[in-house]
């Protein structure tokens, strides 16, 4: 008996227990779905990540206090004085390496605007900046117009707001354009839409209402204010020449002591990338070893069943022996039928594992505002597979081994 014809028989008896194929190869498939479904989440949810920090530039980089307490050689040291706006102003104009720099601040990140009846969760983000934020943050125009000097001049009561402000305020019954909205006590004529952008801080982009920068100063009265400096160097060889610069001025701006530490952070929007690669690498590992123990449990499943089926088998097994059948071929048999199992719960599961995880991807992307795509992970559906027949073999070998060892005349008398 030849290999082929061992393979047909494996085959033959696999046909013969269809229902019994059917359920062990159902165990394999949750398995593999676990292990291919979790993987093929988390790098949906790395591309919507990475399409968030796109909309920012490869470029960018921001300053800003650090305003929480951090460690530094051993010892905790206080949070940063805030960046004021004679700071941010004085960076902008000492700065000159032909970088668009932007400066901003948030009045509120938890106000409410309203237009007639409606209005929107206290959720809005009322953010105060010049005619560069846009173009620095990465936002588009829908419709209308940016900030101008003379709104910025005058500090006008202005705004450019988000595509979920606007889907709330006017649903898409009203042209929001010229619209006169009311936020934080006081009036605002709508001379832009910005167009949805989504990100992964759960979609506030979107939740943004941009006012003049000095008419955010007036708004916010005796309220201590923050400011940031974004910066879009002019390509990205550019960005570590510019960054060196930057905190150079910076510390004069500021008036830090040589030798001292910055009392500022630079931020580079690729550092923040790479970051959240790490964090990602982590679950993988993670979600790797969660499918890998659901694979164990299938796979101990599946020994249990091959098992059973030698049991099943033994006087077929005296019959093949007594005409001539040797204990390889006896294994081979056994083994081919765990593999084939295994790989027909593998192809389901890789096609479960494809579908729920970019489900998962999807729904979590949406909800925190991001763009989900579909995501064909070829490396974890090979490997899926793989796993597969290293689990055929692991849960076949010892059932394999049992039967090729069966006594002919034994197995015969079995009943």
């Amino acid at each position: 008996m030849n290999l082929i014809e061992n393979i047909r028989e494996g085959l033959r008896s696999i046909a013969g227990n269809r229902l019994r194929t059917i359920l062990t190869s159902l165990i394999i498939a949750i398995g593999i779905t676990s292990l291919v479904g979790i993987l093929t989440a988390i790098d949906g949810i790395q591309n919507s990540v990475n399409s968030s920090f796109e909309g920012l530039g490869a470029n960018t980089f921001s300053i800003v206090a650090r305003q929480d307490a951090f460690r530094r050689g051993g010892r905790v040291q206080k949070q940063d004085e805030p960046i004021d706006y004679f700071d941010a102003i004085q960076f902008k104009r000492r700065f000159s390496l032909g970088t668009t720099i932007a400066v901003s601040t948030v009045v509120n990140g938890a106000a409410q605007a309203k237009f007639g009846s409606r209005k929107t969760n206290p959720n809005v983000q009322l953010t105060g900046g010049d005619e560069a934020y846009l173009a620095v943050k990465g936002f588009s125009l829908l419709s209308g117009r940016n900030l101008t000097q003379n709104d910025l001049e005058y500090g006008l009561n202005v705004a450019v707001i988000g595509s979920e402000v606007a889907a709330t305020l006017f649903e898409k019954k009203i042209n929001p354009l010229n619209q006169a909205i009311r936020v934080s006590g006081s009036q605002y004529k709508v001379v832009g839409v910005l167009a949805k952008k989504g990100g992964f801080t759960g979609g506030g982009d979107d939740r943004i209402i941009l006012i003049p920068l000095d008419n955010a100063r007036a708004l916010a009265g005796s309220q201590k204010l923050s400011f940031d400096i974004t910066a879009s160097a002019p390509s990205v060889a550019d960005q570590d020449e510019a960054i060196g610069e930057a905190q150079g001025v910076m510390r004069l701006v500021r008036h830090d002591q040589l030798g001292k530490p910055d009392s500022f952070e630079i931020q580079r929007a690729d550092d923040l990338a790479k970051e959240t690669e790490n964090i990602t690498g982590y679950l993988r590992i993670g979600g790797f070893g969660i499918g890998f123990i659901t694979l164990l449990g299938a796979s101990i499943a599946l020994l249990n069943i091959m098992l059973v089926s030698v049991t099943e088998r033994t006087r077929e097994i005296g019959i093949r022996k007594s005409l001539g059948a040797t204990p390889k071929r006896i294994r081979e048999q056994f083994l081919i039928e765990a593999i084939v199992i295994c790989i027909l719960g593998g192809l389901g599961g890789v096609v479960l594992g494809l579908g729920i995880g970019n489900l998962i991807a999807l729904v979590i992307s949406q909800g925190e505002g991001g763009e989900g795509g579909f995501v064909v992970p070829w490396a974890w559906m090979v490997l899926g597979l793989v796993v597969c027949i290293g689990v055929g073999l692991f849960a076949g070998i010892y059932p394999a081994v049992r039967a090729s060892k069966l006594d002919p005349i034994e197995a015969l008398r079995y009943e």
